[in-house]
Parts: C-alpha cells; sequence; structure tokens
C-alpha cells in the first residue's frame, strides 16, 4: 500500500467553492477510478485556505492507471472547469508519494 499526501493551496476566498467540488464531484469521479480517500483536511491553526487530503492506492501502478482515467475523463473535464468559470479555485499543488514503514499502524 502506499499513500499519496495532496496539499492544496487555495485562491483567497475559494475554499467553499473547492470543498463543494471535492464534495459533489471529484469524490464521484474517485470512486469511478478506485481512487481511495484516506480523509480531508483543513486547518484550524496554521495555514488559512489550504485543503489537505491523503489517498491510498495498491501500488505505484494502480495510482498511474487511476489517474491517467482521471485525468482523461472529458466529461469529469468539463465539471471542472465549470467551477471555475469564475477563475482558478487553486494556486498550488503539493503531493507526496508516501510508504507506511513496517511498525506504522497504518499499512
Amino acid at each position: 500500500m502506499i499513500y499519496e499526501l495532496r496539499i492544496y493551496e487555495v485562491v483567497p476566498g475559494k475554499l467553499p467553492a473547492l470543498n463543494d467540488r471535492f464534495a459533489n464531484i471529484t469524490l464521484g469521479y474517485f470512486k469511478k477510478y478506485d481512487i481511495r480517500v484516506v480523509g480531508f483536511w483543513t486547518d484550524v491553526i496554521g495555514i488559512s485556505g489550504r485543503l489537505t487530503y491523503m489517498l491510498a492506492f495498491d501500488d505505484l501502478a494502480h495510482r498511474e492507471r487511476a489517474w491517467a482515467a482521471f485525468s482523461a475523463d472529458q466529461e469529469r473535464v468539463k465539471a471542472f472547469a465549470e467551477t471555475e468559470r469564475g477563475g482558478p479555485l487553486v494556486t498550488r499543488i503539493t503531493n507526496t508519494i508516501m510508504r507506511p514503514t513496517p511498525y506504522s499502524p497504518m499499512q
């Protein structure tokens, strides 16, 4: 199992729109392409306007297949474009791929 940690720095004032897109659009496509969500977080203390989430994949090949299918889905592309008619929601995305240590409770 591998995990992908993704951090989205959000355009000021657009966090509600990004949360809405995840809740009402993105999660459906994640399910369709077997992109498994571990969790989503927003900062209570720290940097405001940031969304952090973690995904789980069987291995790197599973991740590559899932993201390729997600990215190529033209229906999803249109839906995302519709959410950005007033401009982009995210200014920067940082992602990290992690593998649990042998002693990690999360395998």
